[in-house]
């Protein structure tokens, strides 16, 4: 292979994707509960992202960021007439899309206050990127070995921790990070009193909140953001992954008031907003705010949620169950990584995350007949592993 080592990859080729399935080179079918790592919100092949990505790709695949195009000020409109922002940033990823909240918290701080107030608070168990920044935002030793020297200017706080994170807010603080669910810490939920009290230190010290929705962004959660089912209004959010419905796309959003520090020159982005992107963007949007659509997801939520819970009941080797909307864990007592192996041999795809958290990110499309499958393969696995 002429790729570089940087992937644990199947020795299998997918080549097509038909609704919540996979199809490799041997015309094998896998049935995703990862959704390309929460990606593909609508699965595979939805006819409104393809008619939307041809229809642009006939017009225009690309313009500099000189000139505005159709899609990308569309995209911006569904954005802020749903959400509680006033200004968007197109970018190709979440880590681009961290980093540019992470510069324009700074420069906002920086005007407000002083070039001394640049210091970020991220979370243990968080992630936010794979940039050197982003990295160093990660709450996570693991993820840094190997890349130092690292960039100056962030600091961790224990995962909801109060008193902590108050005893750290000293006047160099400009912001703090979190993801309202850790989805590579091990599907981690902030509890909402701890969101709140955060919310009221971070108001009382003009402290700018971000909040990384790059993995529970777009539906996943059961809102459109899951900011929006805590209650919680941050300064500023990030998106990625599921926003582009499978197509290179990542966006910072921010009220008016921290959005005007940016001035031209400050960021930027060579295909950041790109034409054809947006355009998948848009349809992906649209569908889930039809109404009855984030409804219907809810109720295939609960029956997915009430089927794992049986499972925790039933077998000790679980330790327990977390999540929100079709972003579920079952974290074991055990290692996952053969529970992943085994899942990919029966033709069902899911992943393992902080070594003994089962991953659940299926589709938002995903039927009770299709969780069904899954759960008879995690009966028959956990029944192997379980101590009589």
């Amino acid at each position: 292979m002429d790729l570089m080592n940087t992937y644990k990859q199947y020795p299998y080729k997918m080549i097509k994707g038909e609704g919540n399935y996979l199809i490799d080179e041997n015309g094998k079918r896998y049935l995703d509960f990862l959704s390309g790592i929460a990606v593909n919100p609508l699965g595979y092949g939805n006819k409104k992202i393809e008619n939307a990505i041809i229809e642009q790709a006939k017009n225009l695949i690309h313009a500099s960021n000189y000139f505005y195009t159709k899609t990308p000020l569309a995209l911006a409109k569904l954005l802020v007439d749903n959400t509680c922002f006033d200004k968007v940033f197109f970018a190709n990823s979440g880590a681009e899309a961290n980093e540019g909240a992470i510069k324009l918290a700074r420069k906002y701080s920086e005007l407000k206050y002083s070039i001394d107030r640049n210091v970020i608070i991220s979370f243990t168990n968080s992630f936010h990127g794979r940039t050197l920044a982003t990295l160093t935002a990660t709450g996570q030793d693991s993820f840094h070995q190997h890349f130092f020297p690292l960039p100056d200017g962030f600091k961790y706080c224990p995962f909801g921790d109060i008193k902590a994170l108050e005893s750290m807010l000293d006047d160099n603080i400009c912001a703090i990070i979190i993801e309202p669910i850790q989805g590579e810490g091990g599907i981690n939920i902030a509890e909402k009193d701890f969101l709140f009290e955060m919310k009221k230190l971070a108001e009382k010290k003009d402290i700018l909140l971000i909040f990384d929705e790059v993995q529970t962004g777009i539906g996943r959660t059961g809102n459109l953001f899951a900011y929006q089912g805590i209650g919680i209004e941050p300064d500023i959010l990030t998106s990625a992954k599921a926003l582009g419905g499978g197509l290179p796309l990542g966006a910072f959003m921010a009220k008016e008031k921290v959005a005007n520090a940016l001035v031209p020159g400050d960021h930027g982005s060579t295909f950041g907003g790109n034409p054809v992107a947006c355009a998948s963007g848009c349809a992906v949007l649209e569908t889930i705010l039809e109404p009855g659509f984030l409804d219907s997801m809810n109720k295939v939520a609960g029956y997915f949620k009430g089927e794992l819970l049986k499972l925790v009941e039933k077998y000790s080797v679980i330790k327990e169950f977390r999540g929100k909307g079709l972003m579920c864990g079952l974290e074991l007592n055990i290692d996952g990584a053969d529970f992943v192996k085994a899942a990919f041999e029966k033709g069902l795809i899911i992943n393992c995350t902080n070594v003994r958290v089962l991953r659940f990110l299926p589709p938002l499309t995903i039927k009770k007949e299709e969780i069904d499958i899954l759960i008879e393969f995690l009966d028959g696995e956990l029944k192997k592993r379980s101590v009589a």
